[in-house]
């Protein structure tokens, strides 16, 4: 969950080579807003039951203690003509009883909370193999031990448009970025991208667990934005401006995402 914050007259500065630096602005009111809602929803090809979480977003100068929103009537459908009303578990939390999640299935979000509409549609794409993990070197200057850059080994599909989101974690210590790729470059192919992160080293000897998921493209969207204007703010939790995503309706923020999961775990090595 993130504290939805704004900044006022937010400045970028492209530079270019030979040419003097431009500079655009764009103002983002950062006063005190109305709340708006968040809407969290996953549904995967694991075993239910999935979860929906509403709350309310919080002004920028405060804690980030986000209201849950409770009372919300939350119903996820699927085009095989399943219907699943879900049931508040504890406040704002929301739980299936009895949809599936199956790759190739579309599935759709329906939530009325505090007298609005909020709809989302999300579909599973096909599984793609995490088949192992790779190891390279990328020990930096300075440095006295070996790091390594992780490689999740998968064969790409042929068909163009594969979205991949990555969980790496060492010794049970989680990087908390947001790692995405796609197959813009190497489709086709046995994927050759390193991830490093300065959160989390990887060093030889190490327990790594890297999970990949599958997700459609609006899910890679909404994860590559943020992945992009994550870490401003107090503490990191501050977002200088909203990502896109799948709710339609009412205005809200968060996201519904239908993935597939798979998770492998290797001893770091050279």
């Amino acid at each position: 969950m993130y504290k939805i914050s704004n900044i006022k007259h937010l400045v970028f500065l492209p530079v270019f080579a030979m040419l003097a630096a431009c500079t655009k602005e764009i103002d983002i009111d950062l006063n005190s807003s109305n709340p708006q809602t968040v809407i969290e929803g996953n549904i995967s090809d694991e075993p239910g039951p999935y979860i929906v979480k509403i709350s309310k977003t919080v002004n920028y100068s405060e804690s980030n203690n986000y209201p849950p929103i409770s009372g919300a009537v939350v119903i996820i459908s699927d085009n095989t003509g399943v219907v699943d009303t879900l049931t508040e578990t504890f406040a704002g939390t929301y739980r299936t009883h009895s949809i599936v999640g199956t790759q190739g299935n579309t599935y759709t979000l329906k939530v009325i909370a505090e007298g609005k509409q909020y709809n989302a549609v999300s579909t599973m794409p096909l599984k793609v193999n995490l088949d192992s993990i790779q190891f390279n070197s990328d020990t930096q200057p300075g440095e006295s031990e070996t790091t390594f850059a992780i490689v999740p080994l998968y064969l790409d599909p042929i068909e163009f448009g594969n979205n991949y989101r990555f969980f790496f974690s060492s010794n049970g210590i989680f990087d908390k970025t947001y790692q995405v790729s796609n197959d813009n470059i190497g489709n086709g192919v046995i994927n050759q991208q390193p991830f490093t992160n300065d959160d989390v080293k990887f060093y030889e000897g190490d327990t790594v667990t890297v999970t990949m998921h599958c997700i459609d493209i609006n899910s890679y969207n909404y994860y590559f934005t943020l992945s992009q204007i994550a870490g401003g703010g107090p503490g990191g939790g501050a977002t200088p401006s909203n990502p896109p995503n799948n709710i339609t309706g009412n205005k809200a923020l968060g996201n519904f995402s239908a993935y597939t999961t798979q998770t492998i775990t290797q001893v770091a090595h050279d």
